[in-house]
């Protein structure tokens, strides 16, 4: 069917393209990948607590001076000198923040979390903000990671040809694995650029009426309530910051009751 019959009202979701039934079959393929993405982020961000742990261990440790050598001879009598080796300690640091940067990177599109500074998308009509996320997903963030994916994947093997290990005698080992997490985060950043790609794409061509939850865009009868996919705060000027921040957080307190 061609794109002549297509809806070209600026705030109508929707047009002629597609069928119900590939319209629905691609929807529930968006929903699929938003979840699989959305479990890596979960799981990934949880690494913020070994992560925050270590930083305040290995800080902690270099303030006490001399005592850390001390404790550090003392340990490798019992085979834990590592445990307050500095090297050792930072190293382990940047390779869960790489994990973690790396993991949910995905999550950060399909949540529409990523920073946004857009003063003029924010006052187009639904149709253009859709082709801009379209065409943006299409020329600029697909290709652009799947280019740095495929520059990583190069790094990551070659690392693994050799069996690349730190720099530093006390580092850690194994720096392949990382290399490789950090290339198969870029890979679910891909992943999320396609069901953003999906999601333009139906809003602009899947039958009229068609809804389902987007990422990126909200659709024309939500638009005022909400501000990319979140739920907009109006601030009330007559009242104190104070007053105006306790209303509105019980009232989101009270929706979350229901």
């Amino acid at each position: 069917m061609s794109t002549e019959g297509t809806v070209h009202s600026g705030n109508v979701a929707g047009g002629n393209l597609l069928s119900q039934g590939v319209a629905n079959t691609l929807i529930a393929l968006v929903l699929k990948i938003r979840a699989l993405v959305d479990w890596c982020g979960r799981w990934a961000s949880l690494l913020f607590v070994p992560m925050i742990v270590i930083t305040v261990y290995d800080v902690c440790l270099r303030k006490t001076g001399k005592l850390q050598i001390d404790l550090k001879y003392a340990a490798e009598n019992i085979g834990l000198g590592p445990v307050f080796e500095s090297t050792l300690l930072q190293e382990t640091e940047w390779h869960l923040h790489t994990a973690l940067f790396a993991l949910v990177l995905g999550f950060g599109v399909v949540w529409n979390t990523q920073v946004r500074v857009d003063v003029i998308r924010e006052h187009l009509r639904f149709r253009r903000k859709a082709w801009l996320e379209l065409l943006g997903s299409t020329f600029f963030m697909i290709p652009f990671t799947i280019c740095v994916f495929f520059f990583a994947a190069q790094f990551a093997y070659e690392s693994w040809a050799i069996m690349e290990i730190s720099a530093s005698q006390v580092g850690l080992p194994y720096r392949y694995i990382i290399k490789t997490i950090f290339t198969l985060g870029l890979l679910v950043a891909i992943i999320a650029g396609i069901s953003v790609w999906l999601q333009s794409f139906l809003a602009l061509f899947a039958p009229e009426g068609t809804r389902f939850e987007l990422m990126t865009l909200e659709w024309p009868e939500d638009e005022g309530s909400t501000i990319e996919g979140k739920e907009r705060m109006d601030v009330d000027l007559t009242v104190s910051v104070e007053e105006d921040l306790a209303r509105q957080t019980e009232q989101i307190l009270g929706d979350e009751k229901k």
